[in-house]
């Protein structure tokens, strides 16, 4: 394992190109998911009472799950990158407020293995959803189903990149070393406002080419193998 570098990557709109629960939620949620979702934008609940609500509403079976989730695109170019930093031994952990059922089923299926670190989805005998939110933490800022600022707390000897687009990346990008933040067609993700404003240290990026070149010029393939 290279020791001087690791990398803390976001899912949802990072690793997938849309956000994987939004989509589940419209194929199969009741209407009132909808609601619920615009109670979380206007800050009234966190993201942990949200989803738990939400993922109560689903409306379908695992089979049914399984097979939007089959469909559901990821960057073409994440592959490519999880291999280069394996070969230079450089730990990629995925830390996500999403539902791990979804995360491990599209990585698995893009022959990928990877840490992962997000909210459990439950698919009871009776055929109803739950959510389960192992990482949560009173004291998170931005109030996430998954505090992702306990990853950063690990292993400090290491240069922390974190790679995300959202909200719930706001609180560890000011725990990491460097951010690599989102950008869709020149429009910047919440994560790039934020580091802007900020002036946290950070770099837009498209794809995860760029994040490999990026790191690159970081030095964290430099007498990595």
């Amino acid at each position: 394992m290279n020791t001087n570098f690791r990398v803390l990557c976001d899912f949802d709109g990072t690793i997938a190109l849309d956000d994987v629960t939004d989509a589940l939620l419209t194929a199969f949620a009741d209407p009132e998911w909808e609601t619920v979702e615009e109670a979380w934008k206007a800050g009234r609940i966190g993201s942990d009472e949200c989803m738990r609500r939400q993922v109560a509403l689903l409306r379908a079976g695992l089979d049914d799950v399984n097979a939007l989730l089959d469909r559901l695109p990821i960057d073409p170019t994440f592959p490519g990158f999880v291999r280069l930093c394996q070969e230079r031994r450089i730990h990629v952990t995925v830390v996500s407020d999403g539902l791990d059922h979804a995360i491990d089923r599209i990585l698995k299926r893009e022959d990928l293995s990877l840490e992962v670190r997000a909210n459990r989805l439950v698919h009871s005998a009776t055929g109803g959803w739950a959510l389960e939110c192992p990482h949560a933490a009173d004291t998170c800022r931005v109030q996430a189903a998954n505090c992702k600022c306990a990853a950063a707390s690990e292993a400090r000897d290491s240069l922390t990149v974190l790679v995300g687009d959202g909200r719930s990346d706001i609180c560890l990008a000011e725990r990491v070393d460097f951010v690599f933040a989102k950008s869709i067609g020149g429009t910047p993700s919440t994560l790039l406002a934020h580091c802007r404003a900020h002036n946290l240290p950070h770099r837009a990026f498209e794809s995860f080419a760029e994040v490999a070149d990026g790191l690159a010029e970081l030095g964290a393939f430099r007498d990595a193998a």
